[in-house]
């Protein structure tokens, strides 16, 4: 293991940099909840990723702004501790490592709902054991997933999807009782209300989750005060793109918002237009996509927690731990697949309301930075900087605030316990707020490949 910081060397240019965020996102997440966003919308997809994508945008501006303020490898956590202090810079980060620490639970989740409906006879749960135990296994021995890999997966996944939609529009235009290809009725849905969009613009946000990732490449990356801002607005443009055109295909192709298994529903849609050879392709292309996803994650989250327990934020002899031989945080990847069989209990909607939950405290709170960091301690109070150093990212914050009010019940519980056992360690860590928290300084960690979903 080297002890090498991240950044010594800046080689990443624009394009490198979106690619990343964009590989992150995993394009085709798009279809692994299309069943779930079509019921809780009234059959109106497409406008719960246009309430997303416009909080997505506007909080992608404040991360742009803080990562041209300060350009040095950062997230919501960096930025919360330098505005807010070390406590709720803590307690911003314990928000995220929720993120982290269940995204690959909800990945294999996933996927493990398309396998059930391909193969109805076996029972879920084992594909769900399945994705842990391989997973586990492949991030513990250490193999990395070269760059080549990933540009590889990207071009399948792109692939996979254009197919998904040409099939889709021709199911539109030739089948039987011809529909018009453009039309608002997506948008509309079957007597959508407000509420309903935003509970699933709510869940529609899990598929953005990683366009901010690329602040964690800040010091790799050549100019990065005007690289890092374009690749953010980029990544949330060209993301939020794809994700509402397959939408809007997609749903003008099949109206309405009942399915058999809405946790599969892209599954039923693909055997309609493209009959069972397509169908296998697309489930294939979905499933690598998510076992590369669950297995990138896996390892971030294992990086992460090593990270912890180096700096003792976490205890050292368990978290900052790594195997002598195998080089890998063997401790934090197996506990991660034990984390995940939350997942035999879990459903995908409460999942990824679940994750949503500590993203969008993160989101609130870097819109936040922004306004305390930018604008109270700015001079300048012309019209220009009051929209976009206060403006804009009050805008962020309230329109985050609002999702995060819009999430599942269940998810809200499970997020305000989380966020209560985070503030009880806390208690812990500093002998009742009466010290700073100890900081995490991410260093690179050999065998553990870029975080990815």
């Amino acid at each position: 293991m080297t002890d090498k910081p991240l950044g010594l060397t800046r080689t990443l240019r624009l394009p490198s940099v979106v690619l990343f965020g964009l590989a992150y996102m995993t394009p085709m997440i798009v279809f692994g909840t299309f069943g779930i966003l079509a019921e809780k919308t009234g059959g109106a997809v497409p406008t719960a990723y246009v309430l997303a994508l416009v909080a997505v945008l506007l909080t992608a501006y404040s991360y742009g702004r803080m990562a041209a303020a300060y350009p040095v490898a950062g997230s919501a956590y960096t930025y919360t501790r330098r505005a807010f202090g070390g406590h709720l810079g803590f307690l911003v980060g314990w928000a995220i490592l929720l993120d982290y620490f269940f995204l690959p639970m909800a990945i294999w989740l996933i996927g493990a709902a398309y396998l059930s409906a391909a193969f109805p006879g076996v029972p879920q749960w084992v594909w769900i054991l399945a994705f842990i135990a391989v997973t586990s296994a492949i991030n513990i021995i250490g193999i990395k997933l070269a760059n080549g890999v990933n540009i590889v997966l990207m071009l399948v996944q792109f692939a996979v999807l254009a197919a998904f939609v040409a099939l889709c529009i021709h199911h539109l235009t030739a089948g039987p009782g011809l529909r018009p290809l453009f039309s608002l009725d997506p948008f509309a849905g079957a007597g959508g209300t407000l509420p309903a969009y935003l509970a699933g613009a709510a869940i529609a946000a899990y598929s953005f989750l990683g366009f901010d990732a690329v602040t964690t490449l800040t010091e790799e990356t050549v100019e990065p005060a005007r690289t890092i801002p374009r690749a953010i607005m980029l990544i949330a443009l060209i993301g939020g793109g794809i994700f509402i055109g397959a939408a809007v295909v997609t749903q003008a192709a099949f109206p309405g918002g009942s399915f058999a298994n809405v946790d599969s529903a892209a599954f039923d849609i693909a055997t309609a237009i493209g009959g069972d050879v397509f169908v296998m392709l697309f489930l294939a292309g979905l499933i690598v996509a998510q076992f590369a996803s669950g297995l990138s994650a896996q390892a971030s989250v294992g990086r992460l927690l090593l990270a912890m327990g180096r700096d003792d934020v976490l205890p050292k002899a368990a978290f900052g731990y790594v195997h002598p031989i195998l080089r890998t945080p063997v401790f934090n990847i197996a506990l991660a697949g034990v984390v995940a069989l939350a997942a035999l209990k879990l459903d995908v909607t409460t999942s990824t309301s679940f994750i949503n939950f500590g993203a969008f405290v993160a989101f609130v709170f870097v819109n936040l930075s922004v306004i305390r960091l930018l604008w109270l301690r700015s001079s300048d109070r012309g019209l220009g900087a009051t929209v976009k150093t206060l403006v804009v990212p009050a805008l962020g914050a309230v329109a985050n605030l609002w999702l995060l009010v819009s999430l599942d019940e269940h998810a809200k519980v499970l997020g305000l316990i989380w966020l209560a056992v985070g503030i009880v360690y806390l208690a812990y860590l500093t002998r009742m707020f009466s010290r700073q928290p100890p900081e995490t300084e991410f260093r690179e960690v050999e065998d553990a490949p870029a975080a990815r979903r």
